[in-house]
């Protein structure tokens, strides 16, 4: 019989695709249940200031309109808003749901309005009257460690949500004999994350049953449960929370935010469901924001290239209030600086501030791409010191092969990685030489042409930490049940709860692969809490590697007891039983009987299996012993308009390892959105407060985001250094490209302006930020 063609590494489409294109899908905010309420909220103006008075005697009179709440009405009732991270003693600040008489940053919720529908509530909360004393604002983190700083809270003696600090003395043994050393001041600005379906939620408590369901754009529902029950003090038993489709992440909702605590208490009070759903500017003002940091780097370097050591100081905004896990994600930075190279001491110090913005939280890569871009340009400012083409000296400093796994001067446990044939396999794509010889041609010309490599290295799966200031080991696990109807179909319940990485076609390719079944024959349920009863989330590149895991083993478990039913059907013992391509069957070409077969069996009441409960299925959880470091390089060439200062991309291409694969076209689908998304950083986005707190950045037209039209076709390949931190051996991929893009982008840029005299630029790489580079270094000419 001939074997069927493996599933494993196939490039099969996205199951998930038909029913999201052809708007078949549904959305938190497409659900409508019968006698919804709408909710619309009274924000914060100012940036800091106390509430004098609140006034909604004209909202409440309005037509429709059936409840409005303050603080005064949650007091006790609900709250805080959920934050997970602990912080010091005395610099514990509790979130509250609405403004307890006090704002801290514009758009900060104060009311909320109830009616009968969503119109009628936004009318009504532009009734609302607040009256507010403003007060001193500080939104730049830097400003706001200065003795003198305006206190976001006043009750603390300065600005400091947190602080971590490793000193270590042979750093400064390796600086004082060191060639050289290079001192960068490096900005990561705040970026928002740009979901399709802002924030929406939708709460139904009944009365009858004692029990609140919670519709919820969120990527972790399960979590969304625990601190839902922790917020509202009900049973986890009484509460299911489901999550649609999520329309898009990327870490901005992993928190629970305070719509989704005070919602449903407003279902349980008023005995009808509520919907919320934000606009695009409440999403720019109110859901977390990334990044956000500003580091201080001095890097010592050795004549041959070698970087010995380096010293970090990073100061990371954390908003007027600790979010989720917010204070956590900074400590993420000093922890992957050394990136792929052979750092041998870090000493680092990472301050979290508090100012009067909106909260950071994770945003795609969460901590890593601050640190690829650190170690990346202080790659790039070594060379240009020294005379080095920017490969050559990463080359100079990579670990070797032989040397993994390899702990790292700041406690990672790298698992495995060729540096060096994953470089020189996109040099060669590259073309490099000859794309130098192109450079120095229309350098020649006058053209401003400019050529940028990263290699970076990621960290995913979040098994135990190494670091000198552990992470408690928590969270890490992830579970999957598999079950098989009387037909031989399955079931997939994974506690992954993707939200756009494809793992209903990868998980359906693993079980109809190792079962033998049609893919069509495979269904993954996700994020509902009541079918998935235990999980925890898709975060951090996860979703296969941990996720998928738990498949592999729940599978595992299948089979072992279909083999142990198919060896009672054939009158055979259960070691000389083999399992392939569907079908079990004797050693030595002995009777067969196919999986379909043996899962009917498994449920017929005439068929008992000595020994053997009734069906066929298994649960399993998969905790990673470690953590997965996929890495890449990536190469980009740039032209800069000398007039304009306009920036097009000529060339983008990344080869990157990932470990295994188990379907390409998923894993190419995540490396070219992560790459646009981080390119989107590099070259546009920003959020950005005037010195009064207010966003200026607050609407699409303010805030840029990539477009097709920007990028070439993106060129893309890969090398495959498998790990044994999972029996998959994957290594994950969803942060890859936007950890590299920003580092590999502003090399390209500085690259093509050196020849001008222009060392260093911050992101993003506007046209007026690189003309006014061009003007500077040209004395003005134009």
């Amino acid at each position: 019989m001939a074997t069927k063609p493996s599933l494993l590494g196939a490039r099969i489409k996205r199951r998930e695709d038909p029913r999201l294109i052809q708007g078949l899908a549904t959305y938190t905010d497409d659900l409508k249940l019968p006698r919804m309420l709408a909710a619309a909220f009274v924000r914060s103006q100012y940036a800091a200031g106390k509430i004098r008075r609140i006034d909604a005697t004209r909202a409440k009179a309005r037509p429709g309109v059936v409840a409005v709440y303050t603080f005064d009405d949650v007091r006790g009732e609900v709250g805080p808003t959920p934050c997970i991270i602990g912080l010091p003693e005395g610099r514990r600040i509790k979130h509250p749901i609405l403004a307890d008489g006090v704002v801290r940053y514009v758009g900060q919720p104060i009311v909320v309005v109830v009616a009968e529908d969503r119109y009628l509530a936004r009318d009504a909360a532009l009734d609302v009257e607040v009256d507010i004393e403003p007060g001193p604002v500080v939104v730049d983190p830097e400003a706001a460690l200065a003795p003198d700083a305006p206190r976001v809270y006043p009750e603390l003696p300065d600005n400091l949500c947190s602080t971590m600090a490793v000193q270590n003395p042979k750093v400064d043994q390796l600086f004082a004999a060191a060639d050289g050393v290079v001192k960068l001041r490096l900005v990561n600005q705040r970026v928002a994350a740009i979901p399709m379906e802002p924030r929406a939620v939708l709460a139904s408590w009944d009365e009858g049953q004692q029990r609140l369901t919670v519709w919820t754009s969120n990527q972790m529902p399960h979590g969304a449960k625990q601190q839902l029950a922790i917020c509202l003090g009900i049973p986890e038993l009484r509460i299911r929370v489901i999550a649609p489709e999520v329309g898009g992440a990327f870490g901005a909702k992993i928190p629970t935010y305070p719509e989704e605590c005070l919602l449903p208490w407003i279902s349980r009070r008023l005995r009808r469901p509520i919907k919320w759903a934000e606009t695009r500017t409440e999403n720019l003002l109110n859901t977390a924001h990334g990044r956000g940091h500003v580091e201080y780097v001095e890097a010592a370097y050795r004549e041959s290239g070698e970087v010995t050591a380096v010293k970090l100081k990073s100061i990371a905004e954390i908003g007027a209030y600790p979010s989720m896990v917010g204070p956590a994600v900074p400590s993420f930075t000093p922890l992957m600086v050394p990136g792929c190279y052979r750092v041998q001491a870090i000493s680092f110090e990472v301050l979290n501030v508090y100012t009067n913005t909106m909260a950071t939280d994770a945003y795609r890569g969460a901590g890593r791409p601050e640190a690829a871009y650190i170690i990346e340009r202080v790659m790039d400012a070594v060379g240009a010191a020294l005379g080095l083409d920017p490969t050559e000296v990463r080359r100079r400093n990579f670990i070797p092969p032989e040397a993994f796994p390899y702990t790292t001067a700041t406690g990672a446990v790298y698992d495995s990685a060729n540096y060096a044939a994953t470089l020189d396999r996109a040099l060669e794509l590259f073309d490099y030489a000859k794309a130098r010889r192109e450079q120095e041609a229309a350098r020649k010309a006058g053209r401003l042409v400019g050529i940028g490599v990263a290699m970076i290295t990621e960290i995913c799966g979040f098994g135990p930490s190494t670091h000198a200031d552990p992470v408690e080991r928590r969270g890490y696990w992830e579970s999957a049940e598999i079950r098989i109807e009387p037909t031989g179909n399955a079931v997939v319940m994974t506690g992954t709860s993707p939200h756009g990485q494809g793992q209903e076609t990868a998980f359906a390719q693993m079980v109809a692969d190792a079962l033998g079944i049609d893919l069509d024959d495979v269904i993954v349920l996700h994020g509902d809490t009541d079918v998935v009863t235990h999980g925890v989330g898709t975060f951090g590149s996860r979703g296969l590697i941990v996720g998928g895991t738990a498949v592999r083993m729940a599978l595992d478990k299948v089979i072992a007891k279909g083999r142990r039913i198919a060896a009672h059907l054939l009158e055979v013992h259960e070691r000389d039983v083999e399992f392939a391509d569907g079908t079990f069957a004797a050693v030595g070409g002995g009777p067969k009987i196919g999986f379909r077969k043996v899962a009917l069996a498994a449920h017929l009441w005439n068929r008992p299996v000595p020994g053997e409960e009734p069906g066929l299925e298994a649960v399993a959880r998969f905790e990673p012993s470690a953590t997965t470091f996929p890495f890449g390089a990536h190469l980009a060439q740039v032209e800069i308009d000398r007039e304009t200062g306009e920036l097009r991309i000529l060339r983008y291409l990344a080869v990157d390892d990932v470990g295994n694969v188990i379907n390409p076209l998923l894993v190419d689908g995540q490396r070219l959105g992560g790459i646009v998304q981080g390119a989107g950083q590099a070259l546009l986005e920003e959020i950005r407060y005037d010195e009064a707190g207010q966003l200026v950045t607050g609407t699409l037209a303010d805030y840029a985001v990539p477009r097709a039209p920007a990028f070439p076709r993106i060129e893309l390949d890969r090398t495959c250094t498998t790990t044994t931190v999972n029996p998959l051996g994957a290594k994950g991929v969803g942060e890859l490209g936007t950890i590299a893009s920003p580092p590999c982008l502003v090399s390209a840029a500085i690259d093509a302006l050196r020849p001008l005299g222009v060392t260093h630029l911050d992101m993003p790489l506007k046209p007026e930020r690189l003309w006014a580079a061009i003007q500077g270094a040209q004395g003005g000419r134009s």
